[in-house]
């Protein structure tokens, strides 16, 4: 996630492979009484950004939620990555040279999987690839982990809610025992989650961004949570928030992001957010534990 400028009111939205699986018991270690900890983009800060390592190292950190980007291939396959250029995090630019700005809308499925998504951030995940939704969501099942899927940049793939539902229900993320604990979409774009939410009502979701308290009402309608910029929180802002109910008749939460060192971590957590998104999620963890 990174800042993005949201303008919405109220009347227009109401208008509107790389290591081996954990085990078990490892994936469900680290249970505190604090806000919960989410491991931006996997644990980013110790593997590369949304990659299987990145999953794997939260799970051996005992991190049970991840979160992620996904985005849509010229021939229509959803993959995870955070940029809509490959060109940070992929060797894209050696392997195809004359395709600039290497936006990820204008490469297919079969040629962004020959890029290298781990070299970039050390030489011991150079290999790494750009995975698949589907590739992610299994092996965020295989460890036993929990889910915070962000829609990229939805305005550029338009029915992308309704394919990431439909891909999710086919790898068995819709039933019951999913939806009632492990999964939640999100999105900077509000038509997008209410869209999500219209779908499959059932689905958890989350508005990335900090709506005036004058408008929270109309989010209220169809976001399950307010997950903004840290920088952008006060205890007023979150109890403000905590005060309107969901869509499913629990009080709004705050996920915060991307909080990386202890002492904003304790002081967020102060402002009794219900998560906190984080690079580093052991020391979070550690800090409000």
């Amino acid at each position: 996630m990174h800042v993005r400028a949201v303008a919405v009111t109220t009347t227009a939205l109401l208008g509107v492979a790389l290591t081996a699986p954990l085990s078990h018991a490892r994936a469900d270690a680290a249970v505190d009484d604090g806000p919960t900890v989410v491991a931006h983009r996997g644990a980013s800060g110790y593997a590369p950004e949304n990659t299987l390592a990145a999953v794997d190292r939260a799970a051996e950190l005992g991190i049970r939620w991840v979160e992620n980007d996904v985005q849509r291939t010229r021939d229509g396959e959803l993959v995870v990555l955070h940029d809509e250029s490959l060109a940070r995090t992929t060797d894209v630019e050696q392997v195809f040279p004359d395709r600039s700005p290497w936006k990820v809308k204008d490469f297919t499925a079969a040629e962004i999987a020959r890029l290298d998504a781990g070299s970039w951030f050390g030489s011991q995940y150079a290999g790494a690839r750009v995975p698949t939704l589907e590739q992610y969501v299994h092996r965020v099942e295989r460890n036993h982990q929990k889910l915070l899927l962000e829609l990229k940049s939805p305005g550029l793939y338009p029915g992308i809610e309704r394919q990431t539902l439909k891909v999710l229900a086919n790898e068995g993320w819709l039933d019951r025992r999913h939806v009632a604990g492990r999964l939640v979409v999100q999105s900077f774009d509000a038509d997008s989650i209410r869209t999500v939410h219209d779908l499959k009502p059932a689905v958890k979701t989350g508005f990335l961004g900090t709506p005036a308290v004058s408008e929270l009402p109309a989010y209220a309608e169809f976001a399950d949570q307010i997950n903004p910029s840290y920088g952008s929180l006060s205890m007023s802002y979150v109890s403000a928030v905590h005060a309107f109910t969901g869509p499913h008749g629990r009080p709004l939460e705050v996920l915060t992001w991307t909080v990386n060192d202890a002492d904003t971590a304790r002081r967020v957590a102060g402002y009794d957010v219900d998560g906190i998104i984080t690079n580093k999620p052991d020391v979070v963890r550690d800090a409000v534990d």
